[in-house]
């Protein structure tokens, strides 16, 4: 039962991995952008309302999709004056509830804003400015899209949080640093 839980939990990492790393290269595109319309505007005295909102439609999926790729890189701020000094079997309860935690509240923010999102998709919002970008659809499902990330990555350490409670190992794998050398 262990190895399938970690099984599972690695073939979710791997999916938030993909997804992250896609979602990263939307910085790219962000500065590109950004640069782009100072250059228009400093430069030559002209400005596009699309192009000043693509900054954002790029700021959306850069901070949305990227959530649970930095929590499964441990990236996210912790604070761990307490929790350092509990006992061992503490902390894997602390972990447990907080990974279920976070998959329930996933689940709650994915029902909620997918009303949201085809709500907008049905009416073919558009931006209320003259010149700006339509589908704005898109722009909102990136809320259910980042949080169901965000569950595949809790669900991952759900199972691995649930390994010590089934006789698995106390401590979680080491894992290897994708840039370490091997």
């Amino acid at each position: 039962m262990i190895s399938v839980l970690e099984k599972w939990a690695r073939g979710l990492d791997a999916i938030v991995e993909a997804c992250g790393w896609v979602a990263a290269w939307t910085g790219l595109a962000l500065v590109l952008v950004m640069a782009g319309n100072v250059l228009m505007r400093y430069a030559f005295n002209t400005g596009s309302v699309a192009m000043q909102e693509l900054e954002w439609h790029l700021m959306s999926p850069l901070t949305l999709l990227c959530i649970a790729y930095t929590i499964k890189h441990e990236g996210h701020v912790r604070v761990d004056i307490v929790y350092a000094h509990l006992p061992a079997r503490v902390k894997q309860a602390i972990d447990l509830f907080s990974a279920l935690s976070v998959v329930a509240l996933s689940v709650i923010v994915i029902a909620l804003s997918w009303r949201y999102v085809m709500q907008s998709y049905r009416i073919g919002e558009a931006s209320p400015d003259p010149g700006g970008l339509p589908y704005r659809f898109i722009l909102k499902a990136m809320i259910p899209a980042g949080f169901a990330l965000l569950l595949l990555q809790s669900l991952a350490a759900t199972f691995r949080a649930l390994e010590p409670f089934l006789g698995g190992p106390a401590e979680p794998p080491a894992t290897v640093p994708v840039d370490a050398p091997q």
